[in-house]
């Protein structure tokens, strides 16, 4: 197989994956948060956010590090030494697991009238402990098959594994269970998960070969890759992640947390389908311009910031117009408080994604001291933030907390990334991109709150992409290569029709020629 083909074949596993992940994924969150109601959910997402806290810790400096050095190795043509490689970093998994769950065990010991009151602790702990194992080391067999760069297998753990929880919770969901009940459903779906992905990597792995001894240099290469990844994902989940569930738990109640946590799943989900398989190849693209020069690797910083904030400017402008409508259209009116902060949340996780390609620089130059301490800020402040706003403002304060520090974040990464590839982004083609959005966005609100929320979601989304296509092309936001893209792209699968459409685009390219 030829790189075309397999960049191809990859890029068709993973949209395969992401996608029904993602799809799957939220249809089961919705049934649980329809099932459970706003107070039952926001318990159950405390705890949930436990675990993924558990294994985020746990995976911080392995799974990145069975990507990267299972990938280099294959690359240098030392596949002998990627067993060893395993060894090394699954015990290194083990000790992150005991201290993760030491500190859980002294959570529910010492403070678990206030983290989950009502439950039962003991069990709530057994939980923590079944989930964090089987979830991280799934998460680590997914890091093995990407450093194989075979996405057919993340594809199968999918397409197996997330079905069988949704039926799951549905059987749930019929027998009316409580929240201990689906509980035991994550727990049993955590099985699946792990033994479908270990199936699919045990193919994969060389034998083992007597005498293999790993090079001093490349043990102390993992060991730095492991302690300051870890510091850095460890820190940077609580910065990502929804720990205002956690806050509104304890300073206002878990209904708010449910219709917080609600907002947040759906915004972190939906900004994620922005670049699809395209963030996941941002790191090795990255990477790979580096090697080629730093003036490469700026133009890649460039026109990916462009790219991704192309991506992300409609959807953000869908959220601020109808996130309302999409709230009670899949959630109910329940959770109608969910809807102004799933518009403020969807803002906040698009600008995020507009930074992946300055974070994919950063890693890429080695940068992991600036991006440790920049993590470390942002964490702490949201921590703060959280802490003061939510204690007196309550889901206000956790919509406000969320923002600052997303802006904060994104700002702090794109300036590193200029400082060190001394290339700036294109700001004027930002600023017409976010022109298109904005005529878009008051080119759809006469259709705000005048529909039935299905109407408004689907004719309204409808209108707002067609329109930020056509305001796209004329102020200009392609290059000239784009809508030379976009020009083959018409004749192949369009047959230039209709003449209009052709005519748009020759005129576009004319512009973006004049322009260049």
């Amino acid at each position: 197989m030829n790189d075309r083909s397999r960049t191809l074949s990859n890029t068709f596993f993973s949209s395969v994956g992401m996608y029904t992940e993602y799809v799957l994924g939220m249809l089961t969150s919705i049934i649980i948060a329809r099932h459970l109601g706003p107070d039952g959910f926001g318990t159950y997402s405390l705890v949930i956010w436990l675990v993924a806290v558990g294994v985020a810790t746990t995976n911080s400096g392995t799974a990145s590090a069975a990507i990267k050095f299972v990938a280099e190795l294959r690359g240098a043509g030392h596949l002998e030494q990627i067993p060893y490689v395993l060894s090394y970093l699954r015990k290194a998994q083990r000790v992150f697991m005991l201290f993760v769950l030491a500190g859980g065990a002294a959570l529910f010991i010492f403070a678990g009238d206030h983290v989950a009151p009502g439950m039962n602790h003991v069990m709530l702990l057994g939980f923590l402990i079944v989930g964090v194992v089987l979830r991280s080391s799934y998460m680590f067999n997914i890091g093995v098959a990407k450093g194989f760069e075979n996405f057919r297998a993340t594809a199968i753990v999918a397409l197996v594994s997330t079905p069988f929880n949704l039926l799951l919770v549905i059987a749930a969901w019929q027998l009316d269970a409580p929240v201990e009940w689906l509980l035991a459903v994550f727990s049993l779906s955590g099985i699946v998960f792990y033994v479908v992905s270990l199936r699919q990597i045990r193919p994969l792995l060389p034998p083992r070969r007597p005498g293999v001894v790993l090079p001093p240099a490349l043990r102390a290469r993992m060991g730095h890759h492991m302690r300051w990844t870890a510091l850095t994902v460890s820190v940077s989940f609580l910065v990502a992640s929804e720990v205002e569930v956690m806050f509104l738990n304890l300073y206002a109640d878990s209904h708010d947390a449910g219709q917080f946590k609600v907002a947040y799943q759906l915004a972190v989900g939906a900004a994620a389908l922005v670049p699809g398989v395209f963030g996941a190849l941002l790191l090795p693209m990255m990477a790979g311009a580096l090697s080629q020069g730093r003036e490469v690797a700026a133009r890649r910083f460039v026109g990916t910031t462009h790219y991704l904030a192309l991506l992300a400017t409609p959807l953000m402008a869908f959220g601020l117009v109808f996130g309302n409508d999409v709230i009670h259209l899949l959630y109910g009116k329940e959770y109608w408080a969910a809807g102004p902060l799933f518009s403020a949340c969807l803002f906040a996780t698009c600008v995020t994604t507009m930074t992946q390609g300055a974070s994919s620089l950063l890693v890429s130059a080695d940068r992991q001291r600036s991006i440790l301490v920049l993590v470390v800020m942002c964490g702490v402040l949201k921590l703060a933030l959280d802490a003061v706003l939510i204690a007196h403002y309550a889901l206000v304060g956790a919509v406000v907390a969320y923002l600052t520090v997303a802006l904060v974040n994104a700002t702090a990464y794109i300036s590193l990334a200029i400082r060190i590839s001394h290339a700036r982004p294109a700001w004027g083609a930002l600023g017409r991109v976010a022109l298109a959005g904005a005529l878009a966005a008051a080119l759809a609100w006469p259709l705000r709150g005048h529909l039935v929320p299905w109407a408004a979601v689907v004719l309204g989304g409808v209108l707002l992409v067609l329109s930020y296509a056509l305001f796209t092309l004329v102020l200009r936001c392609w290059s000239r290569d784009d809508i030379e893209h976009l020009q083959l792209l018409h004749r192949r699968f369009a047959a230039g029709r209709p003449r209009a459409g052709a005519r748009l685009l020759a005129w576009a390219h004319a512009r973006a020629g004049e322009n260049a």
